[in-house]
């Protein structure tokens, strides 16, 4: 059992390989909820400091959407298939085949133009133009997407039912432009307008749906290789993609990758907010003492590989204590929104 726990642990640690990028030096991390939403935003906004034409944005794509593995061919949003004969399922083509033609690929809104508080134009620099969320994908593909909202599904990218699923590969990298997306035009492209989900408690605007598909497909090399160019091209990046930890700081949900070690972070600076004991524990049963009360909202269990085990809303608080019975042996993540901030605490039982 001891080994086990202490390969959790090392599990848990490694996210410390990951370096924190010199771009965040002036950003305040030690925030939490919306406080560090909006330092991020401000972030994001004062260093996109060139706006791209639309007309430029082809050549942008053909660097940003390089195929890894081969350099010669930009990857296609939605796409899944390369062996099958059909042009719409393609996952790859070459990168020099751009335009508006059946078997060309084209640049995908992601967050769908006229879903958008104004709707986008790409006649002037503005969102519509914004590359951090403009995507090559297969033409027919793109119109078979159309406008219709990112709703939950699973396998391959396509319609689930009114709206739209975009594949397993690629739900993770739509859900971090969409908080880019909000970040930046805070109040034209809210995610609940282009997302279908339960509304966070915290942020009526931002929805479950992005936070777990956000936790369940993690950053790909792709998307590295993307946001770092897009810095060079636009001079921002998307926080979400050097580390996406960053949303479970901000609106919680399950938690999702955290390259920074950011848990850390945040026991020290609510460590006094409550306290979890025995830890050990060694019955099962797991005591949470709160200093203030008042606002306590909701208190979440999550295993260590992020599923969600248990969640009270509102929690019956008594002499300052909740209690969870009954759990099995393992190492737990608990997160409690105590008025707008997220605090995490590790929780062992053997």
């Amino acid at each position: 059992m001891k080994k086990l726990f202490f390969l959790i642990l090392l599990a848990v640690s490694s996210v410390t390989l990951f370096a924190q990028q010199a771009y965040y030096n002036d950003v305040n991390l030690t925030l939490t909820g919306i406080a560090l939403k909006t330092e991020l935003s401000q972030k994001i906004i004062n260093t996109h400091t060139t706006q791209l034409q639309y007309t430029n944005v082809w050549g942008v794509l053909q660097q940003t959407d390089l195929d890894p593995s081969n350099s010669n061919n930009v990857l296609l949003l939605y796409g899944y298939n390369d062996g099958d004969a059909n042009p719409i399922t393609d996952r790859t083509r070459n990168k020099n085949s751009n335009g508006g033609n059946t078997g060309e690929w084209n640049r995908e809104h992601t967050y769908a133009q006229s879903l958008a508080t104004p709707n986008m134009t790409t006649s002037s620099p503005n969102a519509g133009t914004d590359a951090h969320h403009l995507r090559s994908s297969d033409v027919q593909m793109n119109g078979n997407r159309g406008n219709r909202k990112f709703a939950a599904g699973s396998g391959n990218a396509g319609n689930a039912g009114s709206n739209w699923y975009p594949g397993n590969e690629w739900k993770g990298d739509v859900a971090r432009m969409m908080m880019y997306m909000y970040l930046r035009y805070p109040s034209q492209c809210l995610p609940d307008n282009v997302g279908v989900g339960t509304s966070v408690a915290i942020d009526p605007s931002m929805i479950t749906l992005f936070l777990d598909w956000n936790a369940q497909d993690v950053v790909s090399t792709y998307e590295q290789n993307r946001n770092t160019i897009l810095e060079t091209e636009q001079g921002n990046r998307n926080p979400f993609i050097d580390n996406p930890y960053l949303a479970t700081i901000i609106w919680g949900g399950t938690p999702a990758q955290d390259n920074w070690n950011m848990t850390s972070i945040e026991e020290k600076s609510l460590e006094n907010a409550f306290n979890v004991y025995p830890v050990p524990s060694k019955n099962g049963d797991i005591h949470v003492h709160f200093k203030y009360t008042d606002e306590v909202k909701s208190l979440e269990l999550f295993s260590v590989n992020g599923q969600k085990l248990k969640s009270v809303q509102n929690p019956k608080i008594e002499n300052n204590e909740f209690v969870f019975n009954g759990l099995s042996k393992g190492f737990f993540i608990l997160k409690a929104m105590v008025g707008n901030e997220l605090i995490t605490k590790k929780v062992v039982v053997n």
